[in-house]
């Protein structure tokens, strides 16, 4: 099994906080504002699509042309897999910071995550996200 680069670990460690886990899984966070990243956009755009959903996963791709980005929002434990590598600025509990993948690169999170980011380099950056749902 290829192992992530380490700065795709760096990505997975710095860019996602972990939300309050008495938090129920919910298509919506309502009672804090957030949406949950499928359905989150950029300036009342979308900006992710659903490519496959059934009774198990949920699917989506995610794309940022430079100066896109994605509101504030969250992902429940989900494996993202970077489409198209790019320079993002990533903003969660932890601060903000500037975070470069490769396509290629993977992740996985654990639990349920929350963060906005906006496109800063010069190419568009895209990720596929597979997300189990709740059982």
């Amino acid at each position: 099994m290829k192992k992530l680069p380490s700065l795709l670990l760096a990505f997975q460690a710095l860019c996602f906080s972990t939300a309050d886990a008495s938090e129920t899984a919910t298509p919506e966070l309502e009672h804090i504002g957030l949406p949950h990243a499928f359905s989150a956009g950029w300036e009342g755009k979308d900006t992710c699509e659903i490519l496959f959903e059934d009774e198990n996963n949920i699917v989506g791709r995610c794309v940022f042309p430079p100066g896109v980005g994605h509101e504030k929002h969250y992902h429940n434990p989900h494996f993202g897999y970077v489409l198209e590598g790019g320079t993002l600025s990533m903003t969660d509990s932890s601060g903000t910071r500037q975070v470069t993948t490769v396509p290629g690169a993977s992740w996985t999170t654990t639990t349920r995550t929350v963060h906005e980011a906006i496109n800063t380099g010069q190419t568009t950056t895209s990720y596929l996200i597979v997300e189990p749902r709740a059982r």
